[in-house]
């Protein structure tokens, strides 16, 4: 081991009461800029709150202008830190003007609100969360797995594949599975996807808020562990086409009502509400999400709102289990992997549950 491992690998845990906290949030560059830096703290924190704001230079993450550039980070929730390990904490922050006014990107700030309305929090939302993306060579920007120029065998040769000439990164996917174990993420488990380089994670079953932020430090985690790989990853909703499956980020959504005994009914109900508002869920439900909702390749066509029991041609699919059941959840099939869960989770909440008030 180098001696660069070994001073990146040192616990601080018997040596110092110092803390190292990691203060993560969301730029405004793209959809999915995760930003981060460190700070020192005296000791071992447990509750967000008693953490102190910090601030960041707006305008070098396009989220202010040069005249008027400090943005301040609110500490909202704490994970340990898989990378430095012993007390030290990842830190999930959201943004806010030095007025206390949250900032245009600042998704998280509304669904908390609806998260925390009532209504809301009597029904107990749980969201399931499977996050697909694609492990890309960090020169060609071209997916593992595929060779340059070449198209590799059609897809059905790798979906949950075994064998070095079907699957590409697990070392990656492994390593971030584990580590977001180690962090306290509701992580529920993986598997390859339809195309090489191409995997799914799912996070929860998570309640309300609690869903969002373990989906932004998931996807913090996995970029972090394919940077230490040399390999990008990719959350393009369609990062190669001529036929082959794009990336979602399907929704699993139930509340108390349709987890109990007849709750087939309030399921079937939900999913009449969400129909009513397609055109408003499926504009936020990723960028480039069109290039993916084509009614092919198991999607439903991004202008057309349909659903079914155990078919994946459609916006919405209700499992053959639950149908038996007769209660349990549905799944939204739309959202694409580069979505804002903050966004995605609480209209969901709002449309099902709000309704009277919308």
């Amino acid at each position: 081991m180098s001696l660069l491992s070994d001073l990146i690998n040192i616990d601080l845990t018997d040596s110092t009461e110092k803390v190292i906290a990691e203060y993560i949030w969301i730029g405004g560059s793209s959809c999915m800029d995760l930003r981060s830096k460190a700070r020192t703290l005296s000791g071992p924190v447990t509750n967000p709150r008693k953490l102190p704001k910090w601030n960041y230079d707006g305008s070098s993450t396009n989220q202010a202008t040069g005249e008027d550039s400090e943005v301040i980070l609110y500490p909202q929730a704490i994970f340990k830190d898989p990378f430095r390990r012993g007390n030290n904490i990842l830190v999930l922050c959201d943004t806010y003007t030095p007025g206390g006014d949250p900032i245009s990107t600042n998704t998280r700030y509304n669904a908390a609100k609806i998260f925390n309305d009532p209504d809301v929090v009597a029904e107990e939302p749980w969201f399931g969360i499977e996050q697909e993306y694609t492990l890309l060579q960090k020169e060609s920007k071209w997916p593992i797995g595929f060779p340059a120029g070449v198209s590799p065998p059609a897809q059905g040769h790798y979906y949950c594949g075994i064998g070095a000439d079907k699957i590409f990164g697990r070392d990656i996917v492994e390593a971030h599975y584990k580590a977001c174990l180690y962090a306290g993420i509701n992580h529920g488990g993986i598997n390859s996807e339809v195309a090489p380089g191409q995997w799914e994670y799912q996070v929860g079953p998570s309640t309300g808020i609690s869903a969002g932020d373990e989906l932004w430090v998931s996807r913090y985690i996995l970029k972090r562990i394919a940077e230490i790989a040399g390999v990008v990853v990719c959350f393009d909703p369609e990062p190669v086409q001529k036929g082959w499956n794009g990336a979602g980020a399907h929704t699993n959504f139930s509340t108390k009502t349709m987890r109990n005994e007849g709750g087939f009914k309030f399921i079937r109900e939900a999913i009449e509400k969400l129909g009513l508002k397609h055109k408003e869920h499926i504009a936020l439900y990723g960028e480039g999400n069109e290039r993916r909702l084509t009614g092919k390749n198991e999607t439903a066509n991004y202008n057309n709102f349909i659903w079914g029991v155990g078919n994946r041609q459609v916006s919405i699919r209700v499992g053959k289990d639950v149908e038996k059941a007769g209660k349990g959840y549905f799944e939204d099939r739309r959202p694409g992997s580069n979505m804002d869960p903050y966004l995605v989770t609480s209209m969901i909440a709002e449309t099902t549950l709000l309704w009277k008030r919308m």
